[in-house]
């Protein structure tokens, strides 16, 4: 695997020029031994935990079933939108017939550069637009957060969670939804408190706004950032956290109620056999804890055991379809009506989730 640094982005100017001019690279087949070349944009640091670990980790698996049947170019810390469209032509030029993008701030980039390229297979994570080569996919995080958020309830004495995200996008939004109706599945009167970063790793702002849902008598945290912060601070103040991407309870001083985990491994290993068979195809996948995209992390052992069984099962019954974390009535803030008893929230509308539900706290910004 060869990894590359963001000093790399600055040289990458020079080399699109040129390529600029020839058009889309043709398509080739693999010479006997040739290893597929995939270049893989992480949009922050690769650290110990969070979301850009995840991918990682997914990278890691497609090395072990592959092996030298698969080469690596990974740069880190790709969030300007500027910055990725150059990574993903320089991908592309230096001919990576697979590239991903990791991020939903890497939409735009790719919707520019894979048309250049009809001939190399590109795949967006968190992807919302679909072109001839480039497919998506995603998780359904609601399903994570809205069991979670069920384990809040159940733990919250202040019955008040408070939600730390890092954009104000329907795929924060809905999570964020989910976790409120999680927890008023067990506690009707529960109230989530929500601050938005507006940025996917800044360990200072997350902590500041961890501190201040506390003082706004928040006694859960859940962050959907890319860092442990709130999850340290909650444990320091003797507040329950819950984990987004990855475990995170070695950092949560024994507070750590649980985690929606991601496990990207099958995404990455299906795109990577399919372009070396030669049948890839973009293709469009959103999986939850079914498909085990979506996990929870072991329950906190201070959960009564009876509780820590009825969340089991809340798993069981969202995998069945049973229960739906969007079942109506659902009304948003305003007291309208979204969803009407006895239905359920479209894919298409919680792809596009723009409003909070009735006990949410907080503005869209």
């Amino acid at each position: 695997m060869k990894n590359t640094t963001r000093r790399d982005i600055l040289k990458y100017g020079g080399a699109l020029g040129a390529a600029f001019g020839t058009g889309a690279l043709s398509r080739t087949a693999l010479a006997a031994g040739e290893p597929l070349k995939i270049g893989v944009a992480y949009v922050s640091p690769i650290a110990e935990i969070g979301w850009t670990k995840q991918h990682s980790l997914a990278v890691e698996a497609v090395e072990k079933k592959f092996g030298d049947k698969v080469k690596f170019t990974i740069l880190d810390n790709v969030f300007n939108p500027q910055d990725a469209e150059r990574v993903f032509r320089k991908f592309a030029v230096d001919g990576n017939k697979l590239i991903f993008g990791t991020s939903f701030s890497h939409g735009t980039p790719l919707q520019k550069v894979a048309p250049r390229f009809p001939k190399t297979a590109f795949e967006h994570c968190s992807g919302i637009v679909h072109l001839a080569n480039l497919g998506t996919f995603e998780a359904r995080y609601y399903e994570g957060t809205f069991v979670a958020g069920a384990a809040g309830g159940y733990m919250s004495k202040s019955g008040k969670i408070g939600f730390i995200g890092g954009f104000p996008v329907p795929d924060i939004v809905g999570p964020a939804n989910a976790l409120l109706l999680g927890a008023q599945s067990v506690n009707p009167k529960a109230t989530c408190n929500v601050i938005f970063l507006n940025s996917w790793y800044d360990p200072g702002k997350e902590k500041e706004a961890a501190l201040t849902l506390i003082s706004q008598g928040c006694d859960v945290i859940c962050s959907m950032t890319d860092t442990p912060t709130g999850v340290q601070v909650a444990g320091e103040k003797g507040a329950w956290s819950i984990g987004y991407a990855s475990d995170m309870s070695k950092f949560g001083s024994g507070k750590h109620l649980t985690a929606f985990t991601l496990d990207w491994s099958s995404d990455y290993i299906s795109n990577a056999q399919a372009v070396l068979d030669g049948t890839w195809k973009p293709t469009v996948r959103w999986d939850g804890l079914k498909a085990g995209v979506v996990k929870m992390s072991p329950y906190n052992d201070k959960i009564p055991a009876d509780t820590r069984a009825k969340l089991k099962q809340l798993e069981a019954d969202i995998e069945s379809g049973k229960v739906h974390p969007y079942a109506g009535e659902l009304k948003d803030q305003g007291g309208k009506v979204r969803v009407q008893k006895g239905s359920v929230l479209s894919d298409p509308d919680i792809l596009s989730m723009n409003w909070f539900v009735a006990g949410m706290i907080g503005k869209l910004s």
